[in-house]
């Protein structure tokens, strides 16, 4: 189920001889800035906490989700991660025929599959840049009870406006749209795009994701948010505990100081936007190179000369970087690999190794 994800620095670090501290991961897309340094103090702080249960339908920090957000406690369900969400949501709601909108993140299909619920892929394609027709996705949406539309979406970049995110949402009411928003806190003008506060819709359900943002995949915390009718449908499914107590207890620090959350916004999308330009610029006359405009922190690729994703990769990893090989992706192939961005001394080393393994056939 999990096979091929990003992030897989114990295989690296076994292959190469080194620590799995030694391996810089330049596959999974996290926050290139980190945590916000109070964390770590606040996971120290509350390690005691581990001797009791947290708070079973972790209400203290979905109260802080919605008071952030300016929505109703009783429209929110905090889990454990987004992809707890992702499994649950298609048994929750009794699917038969779920839409998926791509190429993108595998647990979609992924949750499908586990409970047998008949699915069908609505692919961009390299031609548009990846970018979703709406039209292809209406035709097909009438056909579907579930959509999943993850936007920004991974690992293309491509990002939809919320107006056309919310014509597709008033034209198919018998169709949930399940909206990943995870990455949208990269993205500049995020509340401009964001569903969140959307959640009168009937038909619609938000994913918002705390582990990339704020780098603290190790958590998983993630929360959903909906009309009251859908989050009673998804708590029927909610096992008690789903959020452990240190998980609990830093989300909780993070939305009690709401003045903090915007700045770190800005501040990671404003390097993010210098690191992105600066590394594209590095790669724009690379022969054998073919970068896709991104909304977010991670940038997808496509190799034009006779190296494929897995050599490629495997070349890039001798110098003990992992970045993604994209082939195993639906709509994608063997051609395409992903970058996710870090502290600029490493996109430049990154940068060079891959002019380096471009031309070397």
């Amino acid at each position: 189920m999990i096979i091929g994800h990003g992030g897989n620095i114990k295989n690296l670090a076994k292959t190469l001889g080194c620590a799995n501290e030694d391996i810089i991961d330049m596959s999974c897309n996290l926050n290139p800035l980190g945590p916000p340094e109070s964390i770590e103090e606040v996971i120290k702080d509350n390690l005691v906490k581990i001797r009791s249960l947290p708070e079973p339908d972790a209400i203290s920090i979905r109260k802080g989700f919605a008071g952030f957000h300016g929505i109703d406690p009783a429209q929110v369900v905090a889990g454990n991660g987004t992809t707890f969400f992702i499994y649950t949501i298609p048994k929750a709601l009794g699917s038969k025929k779920v839409l998926i909108c791509g190429p993108t993140y595998s647990d979609y299909k992924d949750a499908c599959l586990m409970h047998k619920v008949d699915f069908q892929h609505c692919t961009a394609n390299e031609g548009n840049g990846f970018s979703p027709d709406i039209d292809e996705i209406s035709s097909m949406a009438d056909k579907a009870d579930i959509v999943f539309i993850c936007n920004p979406n991974n690992p293309t970049g491509s990002l939809i406006v919320r107006e056309k995110l919310e014509y597709l949402i008033q034209k198919h009411e018998k169709t949930c749209f399940i909206i990943d928003e995870s990455y949208l806190p990269f993205v500049d003008g995020a509340n401009e795009y964001s569903l969140v506060s959307k959640t009168r819709y009937e038909n619609v359900i938000v994913l918002s994701s705390m582990s990339k943002i704020f780098r603290i995949p190790g958590l998983r915390t993630g929360f959903l948010s909906a009309a009251e009718g859908l989050t009673q449908k998804i708590m029927a499914h909610y096992q008690p505990w789903s959020v452990n107590t240190l998980a609990q207890a830093v989300i909780k620090h993070i939305f009690d100081q709401p003045e903090k959350i915007d700045p770190f916004y800005q501040k990671t999308r404003a390097y993010i936007k210098e690191e992105k330009k600066i590394f594209l610029e590095s790669l724009k006359d690379v022969q054998g190179l073919k970068c896709f405009d991104t909304a977010t922190c991670f940038i997808l690729a496509r190799l034009n000369n006779k190296v494929r994703s897995r050599e490629f990769c495997e070349r890039i990893g001798r110098n003990k970087i992992l970045i993604r090989d994209c082939a195993n992706f639906h709509g994608l192939s063997d051609e395409y690999v992903r970058f996710s961005l870090k502290e600029r001394r490493i996109n430049e080393q990154l940068a060079e190794l891959i002019k380096q393994a471009v031309k070397h056939d």
